[in-house]
């Protein structure tokens, strides 16, 4: 299943850039707060991450990796979720996210169910390896394959669903 779309490459010069970024940002504060009202929905759910596969994925790297930064330093500075210790390893996900959506988008210049997938599997593979270097902690680090299928489901289908809806914009 693939759809042609209309995928941007912002620059840090272009003020849309900002723009967009904060718009997925906000995306990223609001659905992690719905989400943690659902006992264990921020681990189960992964919700800190959906905005940022569409903003990599639509708008470009730059875009992403703001998101991908933002998202998760202000939510710890609001809310305190995701903990300190959690943050340095969301950080890093979240920007192998904007990196491999952003490629991926690139490369296709199409939005495809199976480049999502790819997407989705290839931050969580490479962030879990991070994470058990990072953690030394092989059982922990696989906590997103353990808990976290729903949330990666819905980034897979969601983030799909949602792209193709925006595709012409």
């Amino acid at each position: 299943m693939e759809t042609s779309a209309k995928l941007y490459s912002l620059n840090y010069s272009n003020v849309r850039t900002y723009l967009f970024a904060l718009l997925f940002v906000a995306g990223n504060i609001a659905l992690p707060q719905i989400c943690h009202l659902v006992p264990y929905g921020g681990p189960t759910l992964l919700p800190i991450y959906f905005f940022t596969l569409i903003a990599a994925y639509k708008y470009g790297f730059r875009v992403g990796l703001l998101t991908a930064i933002l998202s998760p330093v202000i939510n710890h500075l609001l809310f305190a979720m995701p903990s300190g210790a959690a943050l340095p390893i969301i950080l890093i996900k979240s920007t192998l996210l904007a990196g491999a959506s952003a490629l991926a988008a690139r490369t296709l210049k199409s939005v495809s169910l199976w480049a999502i997938l790819g997407v989705v599997l290839s931050y969580q593979i490479i962030g879990t390896a991070f994470e058990w270097a990072f953690i030394g902690n092989f059982h922990a680090a696989v906590q997103d394959f353990r808990i976290g299928i729903p949330g990666m489901l819905i980034q897979w289908f969601g983030g799909y669903t949602l792209l193709k809806a925006i595709a012409k914009l």
